[in-house]
């Protein structure tokens, strides 16, 4: 070991000594990758991991589709489309969980202005909006806010122009797509993206008293997710 501006340095060849020395069981990496797969909706690839190498997914690996098919509805701003899927899947969830039935319904009142279509997008918030609102007086904020898009001539010129942003769908995808999860028993995000900001962090801690070779690991699992 020799010392690399004042903190001790340790060779690739030493570093690789080490990483072979530790032992992790097939099987929990096997768990790791497929539930990845699950939770990322790759239903193709999780199929073949099963057959392969015998993890038990853990979950119907046919309502992958559904659900997959669901996200991408609202990624689409077809709301309306995707609360129905979300009503086949799962008759009880929208009823037991009121603010993210509101969230659905916010989005498809954000589709309609962004459509220009005012005047429905009136009558929806009237119609749709008002009565959770009503309901959950928690919930009558967010709808002022989102309300307050009427108010300019050119929402996509407004201060809240955000909402009408492809990333705001993302966002409402991404709380469906989670409480779905939920109701089947899944975690709302997959463990890797994790594991990989625990080691990104990892990495920054110990290079405060050692120099050793770094992994880039936030580039080899963007690399993983291409692939």
């Amino acid at each position: 070991r020799r010392v690399h501006g004042g903190k001790p340095e340790v060779s690739l060849e030493a570093w690789k000594l080490r990483m072979d020395e530790v032992r992790v069981p097939k099987q929990h990496l096997n768990q790791l990758v497929m539930n990845y797969l699950v939770i990322e909706g790759y239903q193709d690839a999780a199929t073949q991991f099963h057959v392969e190498s015998g993890t038990d997914p853990g979950v119907d690996l046919d309502s992958i589709t559904e659900r997959m098919a669901i996200r991408q509805a609202i990624q689409e701003g077809q709301v309306a489309e995707a609360i129905n899927r979300v009503n086949e899947l799962d008759p009880e969830l929208l009823d037991t969980t009121p603010a993210l039935h509101f969230r659905l319904k916010k989005q498809e009142f954000i589709e309609l202005v962004s459509k220009g279509n005012l005047d429905d997008a009136l009558r929806f918030a009237e119609e749709e909006l008002a009565p959770i609102g009503d309901e959950h007086p928690e919930l009558l904020e967010e709808l002022e806010d989102v309300m307050a898009l009427l108010a300019f001539p050119e929402p996509a010129l407004s201060p809240l122009k955000g909402l009408l942003d492809l990333t705001h769908r993302q966002k409402t995808a991404s709380e469906l797509n989670a409480a779905i999860l939920q109701t089947q028993g899944q975690e709302k995000e997959s463990r890797l993206p994790t594991m990989v900001k625990m080691m990104a962090w990892a990495q920054a801690k110990l290079e405060d008293t050692l120099t050793f070779p770094h992994m880039d690991v936030h580039a080899q699992f963007q690399q993983m997710e291409t692939n």
